[in-house]
């Protein structure tokens, strides 16, 4: 009974001594950035990241997103590994790493479902100087649900008590405004399109304006001007997950691969296609392209509640996990059979095969769901085709000009 006792006390003991150790790391980073919401978030936080450092900030940050990084105050990224999986401890440790580097600021990603959860995180593991809400979407209803609202109220936990944060949400802005003001928050509301086209063509990937005029306004506060923030952010490396689009040529056929799968809510998603629509007006055959997951079999049900009505498209191919259950929903959502191919988890060999045999000359795939479960996979497949031939064009006309500039001196 004794050993027992002592046991429980000497687990005590350590743990104050853990949590006091942690709070010294915290405190020796005076710029803590944590960045919450439900889509958008690694984008943000690797912005906000890249133009503080362009402003001169010793800067290091941590995004979860499609894969989890630590990335340094060169930009450079460290793999995060989880031989057991995530868990919100994980911050603990982060901290640990990144204190002894003594840098000016971190920004960091909240990696928390659960509300009990994110309050904890907040306040106790993170402790913000500047807080940060992308937005509000109706995802992870089962853990932070049943409504938007709830995810909405889950979300504010992470708002900092007598600090200053910034959302781009608008739909729920009144009831983030509410929170903040209960705690004590500055919440500012950042205008979305604040952010030019010369500005956002700049990127060299597709970028979502919402993400880039919230993380200026973050970089702003802090004392770094726009210019000098955007240089930074046009230079930082995306997330696995951002908003690509690769063309690949085969077979005298061109193919626009989009790359939409880490925004996995039907809004977001179908945000992202009245975008593309805008910028790229997709030639050809339409073709959409979900991957499922079997945890996530209620998000493709959802997403193919919303191609039904909202997006006009050629061929449905269902990609990943529990496909024969996709296709019976689908079923039940009238989309003709004739529209539906069943992949399963196949090669993206064989999908890039497939998507070949549905074209005539062009098409356009607009990829949805996760990047799981072969998703990421089936993106950097057509991302390595892409490269490949870009560069095989670049070289090419580089002989062109060799060649053209030898006849000239002849």
């Amino acid at each position: 009974m004794s050993v027992l006792i002592v046991l429980i006390i000497g687990m005590f003991g350590y743990g104050i001594w853990e949590y006091v150790r942690h709070q010294k790391n915290v405190n020796s980073i005076g710029i803590r950035v944590h960045v919450n919401g439900t889509r958008g978030k690694s984008s943000v936080t690797r912005l906000i990241a890249a133009g503080l450092r362009a402003g001169g900030y010793d800067t290091f940050a941590k995004a979860t997103g499609t894969l989890p990084r630590i990335i340094d105050n060169r930009g450079l990224e460290v793999p995060i590994i989880r031989p057991h999986g995530a868990n919100i401890i994980e911050q603990v440790k982060i901290f640990r790493y990144v204190a002894r580097r003594h840098p000016q600021a971190i920004v960091i990603e909240c990696m928390a479902v659960q509300p009990a959860y994110q309050w904890i995180c907040e306040h106790r593991l993170v402790r913000s100087t500047v807080g940060v809400i992308t937005n509000a979407r109706p995802d992870h209803i089962k853990e932070m649900g049943p409504t938007v609202l709830d995810v909405t109220r889950s979300l504010c936990n992470t708002l900092p008590p007598g600090k200053v944060a910034f959302t781009s949400e608008k739909k729920m802005l009144p009831v983030m405004q509410a929170e903040a003001w209960r705690v004590g928050c500055d919440l500012r509301s950042v205008d979305p399109s604040g952010a030019t086209e010369a500005e956002m063509m700049a990127f060299g990937h597709l970028e979502h304006p919402d993400n880039v005029t919230l993380a200026l306004a973050v970089c702003e506060h802090l004392g770094v001007d726009r210019e000098t923030a955007l240089q930074g952010m046009y230079h930082s490396h995306p997330d696995a997950g951002a908003l690509r689009v690769y063309t690949v040529v085969e077979d005298g056929k061109t193919i626009r691969f989009t790359h939409a799968m880490a925004a996995n809510d039907p809004e977001s998603t179908l945000d992202i296609w009245v975008k593309l629509q805008n910028r790229l007006m997709p030639r050809g055959k339409v073709i959409t392209l979900v991957n499922t997951r079997a945890d996530r079999f209620d998000r493709s049900i959802q997403l193919l509640e919303m191609l039904v009505g909202n997006i006009s498209y050629d061929h449905l191919i269902l990609t990943g996990e529990v496909v024969d259950r996709v296709v019976g929903v689908a079923h039940r959502l009238k989309i003709p059979q004739q529209k539906i191919i069943s992949m399963g988890r196949a090669m993206p060999e064989r999908v890039l095969h497939q998507v070949l045999n549905l074209i005539n000359h062009e098409g356009f795939v607009f990829a949805m769901g996760n990047v799981g479960s072969g998703g990421l996979a089936l993106a950097r497949f057509f991302e390595k085709i892409h490269k490949e031939q870009f560069a095989k064009e670049q070289l090419e006309e580089r002989h062109s000009d060799e060649q053209l500039t030898m006849e000239n001196m002849a």
